[in-house]
């Protein structure tokens, strides 16, 4: 019997912000996945090790979390006010869907870096690099500022992450107007029009959201809501498939209520990564994964967040972004919690410590918009060479 061979794909693995992901350029790929969107998730689900019925990707470079189970594909852009255009996938672990419907703001902090160092945009030797990123998943302009040093990306420094074990080179993120419009999926900003929204949700009950669409489409909750105090780590949450069951459902019903999906059903089977559902509280002290002490009289509010069925160990980038929107905008589950205190930044509590992320809102005719979220993170080539696949992937 004639075996496949495997063949070699040229691709850069980086991790960005508390992610990792496999980055390539279309010309990386084989011909047949470049022109070929189910060719190509079947080549991305390959390179990860999905799907995986033992949840591990042992046979692949996913690492078997949502924050490791990531593809990045970086192209020169055709558009004026853009450099390179990025789409992100998120690869289900267990399940064989990748899913493009949203972006990966961890992830986006890589996205400059490699673009430079694949030749994609000219950099200065010496400065800043500007980049200006077209987010090709929700359509949005994102500018990353890059350190260079002696005509490459200065990659180690002193900037520290929480949720990253060791320092690196900050890089500053500016999300423009992160808030959808009309135009984008899901309608406005406010996709029902309301800052907070009354689902009844089979199983679970009436429960108070906010609806929006900042950064990616994100759902918001009181933890009180599900009986938890907000300080939560991984493994109370994801070791609580009850626990796990409504905050699924919550999540999938809100779906639906934004315009995204028709059904609750469809919203788990064939959209996981987007929108996020996420819980808040109030400031409060508590232990960091690593051990570090998180003191209430540093925080603006404590929030969690699923990703991909699981709680993340951080915070998602696009995450912070919505929280950045939603506190800075009265009237959200957010802001309510800000105790009349909206600002252009806020510092909110993760798993794994803290992070600022600020926010520009402008308010016209009652009407609110955010111009401008930003915030900080760090980005690092871990390896640059070939992965190797079957060729009959």
């Amino acid at each position: 019997m004639t075996q496949a061979k495997q063949i070699a794909i040229r691709a850069t693995y980086m991790r960005g912000g508390t992610s990792k992901g496999v980055f390539f350029t279309p010309e990386d790929l084989p011909e047949s996945a470049r022109n070929d969107n189910t060719a190509r998730d079947r080549l991305m689900m390959r390179v990860i090790g999905s799907p995986d019925a033992y949840g591990k990707q042992i046979d692949g470079m996913g690492a078997a979390t949502s924050s490791t189970s990531k593809v990045v594909i970086v192209s020169k852009s055709n558009r004026e006010d853009s450099d390179v255009d990025y789409l992100f996938g998120a690869v289900d672990i267990e399940k064989p869907v990748v899913d493009w419907s949203g972006n990966c703001g961890n992830l986006t902090s890589a996205v400059g870096p490699f673009a430079i160092a694949r030749g994609l945009v000219d950099a200065p030797r010496n400065g800043i690099a500007v980049v200006r990123i077209w987010q090709a998943n929700i359509k949005k302009r994102i500018i990353a500022h890059v350190a260079m040093q002696d005509g490459e990306v200065v990659e180690t420094g002193d900037f520290e992450l929480d949720g990253v074990t060791f320092p690196a080179a900050e890089i500053k993120i500016e999300f423009l107007d992160p808030g959808a419009d009309e135009d984008s999926e899901g309608g406005a900003m406010f996709p029902t029009g309301n800052r907070v929204d009354t689902l009844d949700v089979p199983g679970v009950g009436v429960v108070e959201v906010t609806l929006i669409n900042a950064g990616n489409p994100s759902i918001f909750i009181d933890a009180a809501t599900v009986g938890l105090g907000g300080t939560e780590m991984q493994g109370t949450v994801n070791g609580n498939a009850e626990l796990l069951a409504k905050l699924e459902a919550i999540r999938a019903h809100a779906t639906v209520a934004m315009g995204l999906t028709a059904t609750a059903q469809e919203a788990s089977e064939k959209r996981p990564h987007t929108p996020k559902i996420a819980f808040v509280s109030p400031p409060a002290s508590y232990m960091a994964s690593n051990g570090k002490a998180v003191a209430a009289s540093d925080l603006d509010l404590v929030a969690r967040i699923m990703s991909m069925g699981k709680l993340h160990h951080a915070m998602t980038g696009t995450g912070a972004v919505a929280i950045a929107v939603a506190s800075a905008i009265p009237g959200t589950v957010v802001s309510r919690l800000m105790e009349g205190k909206l600002s252009e930044g806020v510092r909110f509590g993760h798993p794994s410590g803290s992070l600022r992320v600020g926010a520009e809102a402008v308010e016209q005719g009652g009407e609110w918009s955010v111009t401008k979220a930003i915030m900080s993170r760090s980005a690092r080539r871990l390896m640059d060479g070939s992965v190797f696949v079957p060729a009959n992937f």
